[in-house]
């Protein structure tokens, strides 16, 4: 029997190096530095004006740097010879000629790259779009338009993938049909770059988070360790020898608790020494959201004040 062929591999990096654009006086990306490997998911996050969506232009060529470089395999997006077959690409949902057929759209896409036309019907499949293939794009909800913006993204096969927000628009199932979609790219080993402002969603999706604000880097890490204990919750009828042994221990109840910054193996340990009764001993880990509203409350364009009016804050 023949042997079976062997996994595609895939090796598509992009690389970032004091990347800078300004608009006037305004600076939108401000000597941003990074790397993105292959076989992982790594999400995007920053606030509204962060910095994300010019960032993303920038790697592909839509706007020009003012300073710095943005390269794909280590050439500029540019300079790519077929750059469908290398990066695929959802910036925006709608841009797409209304009166135009979304298999008529992904069939000029093809032709552009020498990309067999059989290929459309595979990502119109693959993105749930074959029903209404035959309809024109203008008549698509965002829903829609985001499945179809994600089936030209596909279209190349490519190494690497860069949406903005796909999951604007859709269904919880089809928020999750985006999300096994991209792990099994990850898998595959393909570079998977994403924004989105979900972040329950993003929480289960990403490996690795990558968090501007006001252009700037502010963190970029393993989902893992974002998320790793902060401290150990205790629940006990007698816990106050507990207490007096840890000077970071809160009350969070009659019969609970909370003790910052230490693991529960020495919270459980002392509890053993001093002869203290546990009824439950569990790590405190943070949401992502939470991780993510530290990382980036002095990077806000506008803060609300306790009165709930807009006010300009953070720091630059």
């Amino acid at each position: 029997m023949p042997s079976a062929p062997p996994t595609p591999s895939f090796t598509g990096m992009i690389r970032l190096r004091h990347l800078t654009k300004r608009y006037g006086d305004k600076t939108a990306v401000d000597g941003l530095s990074l790397e993105l490997e292959a076989g992982a998911v790594t999400g995007f996050l920053g606030p509204n004006g962060a910095g994300k969506s010019t960032t993303m232009r920038l790697i592909l060529g839509l706007d020009a740097p003012t300073s710095g470089s943005a390269l794909v395999k280590g050439v500029p997006y540019a300079e790519l010879e077929r750059p469908l077959r290398t990066v695929g690409a959802l910036l925006d949902a709608k841009a797409v000629h209304p009166g135009r057929s979304g298999r008529d759209h992904l069939r000029a896409m093809a032709l552009s790259q020498r990309i067999p036309l059989r290929r459309v019907e595979e990502v119109l499949e693959t993105t749930g779009m074959a029903a209404a293939a035959r309809r024109r794009a203008g008549t698509y909800s965002l829903g829609m338009s985001q499945r179809l913006g994600i089936a030209g993204a596909l279209l190349g096969d490519p190494e690497i993938l860069m949406l903005d927000e796909p999951v604007n628009g859709l269904d919880p199932d089809g928020v999750r049909w985006i999300r096994t979609l991209l792990r099994s790219l990850a898998r595959q080993g393909r570079t998977v770059f994403v924004s989105s402002h979900l972040m329950s969603e993003m929480e289960q999706m990403a490996d690795r988070l990558v968090v501007l604000g006001r252009g700037r880097l502010v963190a970029d890490a393993a989902m893992a360790d974002l998320l790793a204990g902060t401290g150990t919750a205790v629940r006990g009828p007698a816990l106050q020898p507990l207490a007096d042994a840890f000077d970071s221990a809160e009350w969070s109840g009659p019969d609970e608790l909370s003790v910052a910054g230490v693991a529960p193996e020495e919270v459980g340990a002392r509890a053993h020494e001093l002869g203290v009764l546990l009824h439950g001993l569990a790590p405190v880990e943070p949401s992502l959201e939470e991780s993510y509203m530290k990382l980036t409350e002095q990077s806000v364009e506008y803060a609300a004040d306790r009165t709930g009016r807009a006010e300009e804050g953070g720091t630059t």
